[in-house]
């Protein structure tokens, strides 16, 4: 888990960033997330490869709508909780 944890923090600091309507700073970070997760997700059973490609898809979805609320909980809630599953 001691890998992960960073990368949680990270996520929780993006959604917060979402929530204060600093969406340009926070998509350049979430970016960047995501860049740093692929990997851990390339090594990870093929159901969480898939849960990991549905949220990538939800997340950018919302941003795209600029449903900044929901691409916060999205980092915040679902992403944590698949990389503390993940992170195992």
């Amino acid at each position: 888990m001691s890998e992960v944890a960073p990368l949680i923090e990270e996520a929780r600091a993006c959604a917060g960033l979402f929530r204060l309507g600093r969406d340009v700073e926070a998509a350049l970070r979430m970016v960047d997330l995501f860049d740093r997760l692929a990997p851990l997700f390339e090594a990870a059973p093929t159901h969480q490869q898939q849960q990991w490609g549905a949220l990538l898809m939800e997340t950018f979805s919302r941003q795209q709508l600029q449903d900044w609320l929901a691409v916060a909980d999205y980092l915040e809630y679902e992403l944590v909780a698949l990389m503390e599953h993940c992170g195992q």
